[in-house]
């Protein structure tokens, strides 16, 4: 039996990609002019986004049995991702759904034991975000002044950006640190720190958790030979 639900980790663009590959591969669905193959891009995921997707998942296809519904997200509150989950586990018959982030350290386990994580391939490199590698090789001047942009902003659109761009920034870190663990590099801070990025992720998916010192403590902790 073939499952209906599935997490990408990946950012937007790369995701969408694999995902409308595996929707015509898999489901031999058209990506083109086929309103059976909906793609939604979001910064942040919110409940409104999820009751969205759940209209819009509670559609027949148009054209023949199987519909395909693409989410990409560069993060999804906690809030957004209960609400989904009563549609990933019981979608209309035919409809398959695929929720793409940038990592996966923030699903919810509820959410997760509804989906299957299909992967890119064994050897498929994380992404990193532009602002996470500028953070990695700045010196502290340059950290700092980054830090004290992100968390500020003139209205909640720019806060809600500058936010998103910090858990990028947690995110490429993480990836990074993974990458240098696999190529053998298992050194305590290594360690220490991808356990960190863990937590601080899960603070960032509160709205009023404050960035600079999740990115602070951050700054602090990584290795002074881990950059990209």
């Amino acid at each position: 039996m073939q499952h209906h639900a599935f997490v990408i980790e990946a950012e937007a663009d790369k995701g969408i990609e694999f995902a409308l590959g595996w929707v015509e591969r898999e489901l031999g669905l058209e990506q083109k002019a086929n309103p059976d193959v909906v793609v939604l891009r979001h910064g942040l995921f919110s409940v409104e986004d999820a009751r969205q997707v759940s209209e819009i998942a509670i559609q027949a296809p148009l054209r023949g049995t199987k519909r395909a519904i693409i989410i990409a997200a560069a993060r999804a509150y906690r809030e957004a991702q209960n609400a989904l989950l009563k549609i990933f586990e019981e979608p209309v018959p035919g409809t398959h759904l695929f929720l793409i982030l940038p990592t996966l350290g923030g699903l919810l386990p509820t959410l997760r034991s509804r989906v299957v994580v299909l992967r890119q391939g064994a050897g498929a490199a994380r992404a990193v975000s532009e602002d996470a590698r500028v953070f990695l090789a700045a010196a502290r001047e340059k950290r700092t002044a980054m830090i004290k942009r992100l968390s500020t902003g003139r209205d909640e659109d720019e806060r809600r950006t500058n936010r998103d761009r910090a858990l990028a920034i947690v995110n490429g870190v993480e990836a990074t640190a993974y990458e240098a663990l696999h190529a053998g590099n298992r050194a305590p801070e290594i360690v220490s720190l991808l356990r960190d990025t863990t937590e601080l992720r899960t603070f960032l998916h509160d709205r009023s958790a404050p960035v600079r010192m999740i990115l602070e403590h951050l700054s602090l902790v990584i290795p002074r030979d881990l950059s990209r």
